[in-house]
């Protein structure tokens, strides 16, 4: 169907030229940081008395927007996710990542009505509507960017995490032992000394929980220095990762830019 393949192209990040594209998606942009700036102004008190209706009037407005832009993209799932079957290409999107944020995004509307919660509970499960701001990894360059870099990278910051939690776990075992009999207060068991050993191999210090024996300083001072370098590396290969993007992209940028007037931005035709 003709009018599918349009909503599909609307909806998705549109081409240079696609103006209604372009202006559905910067609808949407708009959309998920004015949800951010009614969740902080929710914090204070005074304005959440004061103008209680308005936010929770753009809270309803908010969720039917994002319920349709939902419903759109599961009845387009077959342009995305191409399959001979329908509901194969619609479980498909369902179970993809950025339909996961998608449907958190407005569960914690949905979920009171249903579901008999305890009012601490429904406060988190409504915080939980900070996690629009993903919703903007579909609109942002950058973030698509991150996105592509990280799953490049994978495999290196899974060896860089397992090797910085091999160290978390000895560094936590052995000043257990070491300072247990010192401070049972601080160093209860080696799960407590976990708090200890990621302020340490961070090398932040808030300096709530520190050895007092010669030998646990010692330690303490080596595992500081260790994470200097560890904890840089994840830095340092997401760092590559961004370089190697960004020279991918500058190699396609001149065969891109000659696909569009450089004036009005319309695509040129082959």
């Amino acid at each position: 169907m003709k009018w599918r393949k349009r909503l599909f192209e609307i909806i998705e990040k549109g081409e240079r030229g696609d103006n209604a594209s372009r202006a559905f998606d910067i609808s949407l942009i708009v959309l998920i940081l004015l949800n951010v700036l009614s969740i902080i102004l929710e914090s204070f008190s005074g304005i959440q008395a004061r103008f209680k209706n308005v936010l929770n009037y753009f809270e309803l407005f908010s969720v039917v927007i994002f319920t349709i832009e939902y419903l759109f993209r599961l009845i387009t799932a077959d342009y995305k996710f191409s399959s001979k079957n329908m509901a194969i290409s619609m479980v498909k999107y369902i179970f993809s990542f950025l339909a996961i944020i998608d449907l958190i995004a407005i569960l914690p509307f949905y979920l009171p009505a249903f579901v008999d919660l305890d009012l601490r509970f429904l406060r988190i499960i409504r915080l939980i509507r900070i996690l629009r701001l993903l919703k903007m990894g579909r609109y942002s360059n950058s973030l698509q960017i991150l996105g592509n870099v990280l799953r490049r990278k994978k495999e290196e910051l899974v060896v860089t995490i397992f090797v910085t939690g091999m160290l978390l776990l000895l560094a936590s075992s052995c000043m257990y032992y070491v300072e247990a009999d010192a401070q049972p207060d601080s160093f209860p068991n080696i799960i407590a000394a976990f708090w200890w050993g990621v302020a340490t191999l961070t090398t932040v210090g808030y300096g709530d929980v520190y050895p007092v024996t010669v030998l646990g300083k010692i330690i303490s001072g080596i595992v500081a220095l260790l994470g200097i370098g560890i904890v840089a590396l994840p830095a340092g290969i997401i760092s590559a990762g961004f370089l190697e993007v960004l020279q991918e992209r500058k190699q396609k940028e001149p065969a891109t830019e000659k696909s569009f007037c450089p004036y009005c931005g319309e695509k040129l035709a082959e």
